[in-house]
């Protein structure tokens, strides 16, 4: 029996398999009118393949708590009703075929109103129609986009505001497994990092206070995400620009990731999603196969809460041992899923495995 394809419990959601999908930005909604932030038919059909793929989590791309949260003025957005109710119909297809629909919820701070990447991704023009001021936990902008606005304290209690409202409208959707993205250099992952938080209040300067807005926003989002569903944190285990010991050090490391972890289980956490970097492009990331799974591996050991992995995990045999060696309960997969939909049911074939869910009757003979 293959680890890689047993089912994996959380409170009361049971994920057919730990092959997962990895939350990728797609930069497709509509721009302007009654359908910013909707997903569309090309969403649809890139969530629903993986799931006919035998994928058992299906986590959409980082999906905006406000509109000023977005990346580009494409990304998906759950702020109203609207956007929820096409979600729904998505998931609903999703839990046909056997996946767990699962949400990603984002705040994207000074890295927001940017064009999307195939056109440059730089900062929009201010005198852009779709362009909106940028906001931030200091002033202090990521390399060449735009100047952020340091948020007040109002502005950080809106936005603990949105991920609850956020939270709110995806249970109406139908999703079963909330993820907070506390990573890539985002909202939170700027309050989290000295890199990027220069504050002298409540939410700046030491470890504790660093970590608030995030605690704050699980507290919130906890009130209104049912127990019996889990609730995920993504976390950039470090900036990649030192790894110096103690939680009191100049940008964000493995070991305030390890302090954070522990703490997030008093906050109805259920598991770490593990990356890194992506808050400062002064960073030298050591790219290879599995080259962020040390960092999943150490939550593991070290932590109170189990862990997944993700970053260049692209053969059956590789995500196998990584969860078999107890490197991480689950692997995220992102690019190798774009590349190839049918993962999951290619590497179960490959393992001697028997993939859940259930290969559908129209595709049983290519398997």
């Amino acid at each position: 029996m293959s680890v890689l394809f047993e089912p994996l419990t959380l409170r009361g959601v049971t994920i057919p398999n730990r092959v997962w999908m990895a939350p990728m930005c797609q930069y497709s909604a509509d721009v302007i009118g009654d359908q910013v932030g909707v997903p569309n038919e090309w969403h649809r059909t890139h969530l629903v393949s993986r799931a006919i793929g035998g994928t058992g989590l299906i986590l959409t791309e980082a999906t905006a708590v406000s509109p000023e949260g977005r990346i580009s003025a494409a990304d998906l957005g759950i702020w109203n009703d609207t956007q929820a109710q096409a979600f729904a119909e998505i998931n609903a297809q999703l839990a046909y075929f056997g996946a767990v629909p699962g949400i990603q919820l984002a705040h994207a701070g000074r890295k927001a109103s940017t064009q999307v990447p195939w056109r440059g991704g730089k900062s929009l023009p201010a005198d852009d129609r779709l362009a909106w001021q940028t906001v931030a936990p200091s002033a202090v902008p990521f390399g060449h986009l735009a100047d952020p606005v340091e948020l007040t304290t109002e502005g950080i209690e809106k936005v603990v505001a949105d991920f609850a409202a956020a939270a709110t409208r995806a249970l109406k959707a139908e999703f079963k497994v909330v993820e907070i993205h506390a990573a890539h250099g985002y909202l939170i992952h700027q309050f989290l990092s000295p890199e990027s938080n220069k504050r002298t209040d409540r939410y700046g300067g030491s470890f504790e206070n660093r970590i608030r807005l995030l605690l704050e926003i699980l507290t919130a989002v906890r009130e209104v995400w049912p127990a019996e569903l889990p609730l995920f944190v993504r976390v950039s285990a470090t900036d990649w620009l030192t790894e110096e010991r103690g939680l009191e050090v100049d940008s964000w490391t493995a070991d305030q990731t390890v302090a954070l972890a522990n703490i997030l289980s008093d906050y109805g956490v259920d598991l770490v999603d593990v990356s890194t970097g992506g808050n400062s492009p002064a960073a030298q990331i050591p790219v290879e196969p599995g080259y962020q799974v040390p960092f999943a591996r150490r939550l593991q050991n070290e932590s109170l809460l189990p862990a997944a992995a993700v970053g260049l995990i692209t053969e059956p045999e590789q995500a196998e041992k990584i969860v078999e060696d107890g490197s991480a309960v689950a692997v995220l997969l992102g690019r190798e899923l774009l590349r190839d939909p049918y993962w999951a049911r290619r590497a179960a074939r490959e393992l001697n495995a028997e993939v859940g869910p259930h290969i559908p009757s129209q595709y049983a003979r290519a398997f």
